[in-house]
C-alpha cells in the first residue's frame, strides 16, 4: 500500500511539473491555437531523455532500486509524459489541415523520443 501511495505523490508531482512546462511555452507565447504544440512536444522530449537517465542508472549502474525506479516512471514520468495531448494535439492540427506541423509534430517527437531515450542510456555509462 506504501508504494501505491508514493506513486500517487510523483504522480501529482509530474502532473504539475507538466502543467507548468505548458504554462511557460503559454508565457513565451510559442503555443497558438493552431500550430506546433511546443509545450507537449518539449514535455515529452525531457520525459523521455528522463526515462533512459533513470532506467539506466537503475538497470545499469545500480544507483537507483527498483522500487524507486518504479515510483518514478510510473508514478512521475507516466503523470509527466503526454502521450494522451500528444495525440489529441496531433487530432486538432489533423482537423485545421495544419498538415505541415502535424508531420512534423509526428516525426520529432517519435525520432526525438527514441533519441533522448537513447541519449540518457550513454549519458548514465559516461559516469
Amino acid at each position: 500500500m506504501e508504494k501505491i501511495v508514493y506513486i500517487a505523490l510523483a504522480g501529482a508531482a509530474g502532473t504539475l511539473t507538466r502543467y507548468g512546462v505548458g504554462v511557460l511555452f503559454q508565457r513565451m507565447g510559442t503555443e497558438g491555437a493552431i500550430g506546433m504544440p511546443w509545450g507537449t512536444f518539449f514535455a515529452n522530449m525531457i520525459g523521455a531523455l528522463l526515462f533512459g537517465l533513470i532506467w539506466a542508472m537503475s538497470e545499469e549502474r545500480g544507483w537507483i532500486s527498483g522500487n524507486v525506479r518504479l515510483i518514478i516512471l510510473v508514478g512521475f514520468m507516466g503523470a509527466f509524459t503526454t502521450f494522451s495531448t500528444f495525440a489529441f494535439d496531433n487530432l486538432q492540427m489533423a482537423r485545421a489541415s495544419e498538415w505541415g506541423w502535424f508531420g512534423a509534430n509526428l516525426a520529432l517527437t517519435n525520432v526525438g523520443g527514441l533519441a533522448c531515450v537513447y541519449a540518457g542510456f550513454r549519458i548514465v555509462r559516461v559516469f
